[in-house]
């Protein structure tokens, strides 16, 4: 094996460690379409196409990731959407 092919399973093996987590957002009859992706462009940066695009398969689906990074990034993120009245966690 050579020297690039090492450094490269190396960063493989180290890509797989690094624990990422989800923001699930759940469906529910209270918000509407334009709070729910209003929401998602200023917590999560969605543009306003990825925004509406998640809220339709929230609607259609039950549930979306919205967002995956380690826990420490998302956990602020996803307390500002409960506060907003979503239903979401982090898995």
């Amino acid at each position: 094996m050579g020297i690039k092919e090492k450094g490269l399973e190396e960063l493989l093996l180290e890509e797989e460690t690094v624990k990422q987590n989800e923001i699930v957002l759940f469906n529910d009859d209270v918000n509407t379409f334009d709070h729910v992706i209003s929401t998602l462009i200023d917590v999560c940066d969605h543009t306003p196409e990825q925004a509406e695009q998640c809220s339709l398969i929230v609607h259609y689906n039950g549930k979306c990731t919205v967002k995956t990074g380690e826990y420490s990034y998302l956990k602020p993120r996803c307390s500002k959407l409960l506060q907003a009245g979503l239903s979401a966690e982090i898995i």
